[in-house]
């Protein structure tokens, strides 16, 4: 590996199960190489499942993190193995959409996040949820997320 520091890391390079739950998870970050430079950082994740907290089916949902970093990246090993932690986590869509959210922010501190999680329907509805920090810093391109409206069999 390169000169960036990266032995405090426990799941990059190493065999690591994934957690149980979301709450046993642990985000790993390391340093930002372009401290100083604004950027977005994406990431997607088009098979995100959880479970339905009352009925215990599965729920399905894409999901897409942009972020500007500050100081620290999220390693992507870890944030993998955070995501599977909820296969058999019972949440609704707003709480598991906004909890990864918010975890992110606690463990990377970015200067700006936003987060789309678009929901498959359940019940026949599908619920889209987002949720950002606050206003991107100045002149920095935001692509759009890309994921088209839910349209059915239309």
């Amino acid at each position: 590996m390169s000169d960036m520091k990266t032995e405090t890391l426990s799941q990059l390079g190493q065999q690591a199960e994934a957690p149980d739950n979301p709450e046993d998870a642990v985000l790993e970050t390391v340093p930002n190489p372009q401290v100083g430079t604004d950027y977005v950082a994406r990431f997607t994740a088009p098979e995100f499942t959880s479970v339905c907290p009352v009925t215990g089916q599965p729920d399905f949902a894409h999901l897409v993190i942009d972020y500007i970093p500050g100081d620290l990246l999220v390693e992507s090993k870890s944030f993998k193995l955070y995501l599977t932690s909820f296969r058999n986590h019972g949440a609704f869509h707003e709480d598991c959409t906004l909890s990864i959210a918010k975890k992110f922010v606690d463990a990377a501190k970015p200067k700006w996040l936003r987060i789309g999680g678009y929901w498959y329907p359940r019940g026949g509805i599908p619920i889209d949820v987002f949720w950002q920090t606050g206003e991107p810093p100045e002149g920095v391109w935001i692509p759009d997320q890309g994921v088209p409206p839910y349209r059915g069999r239309g």
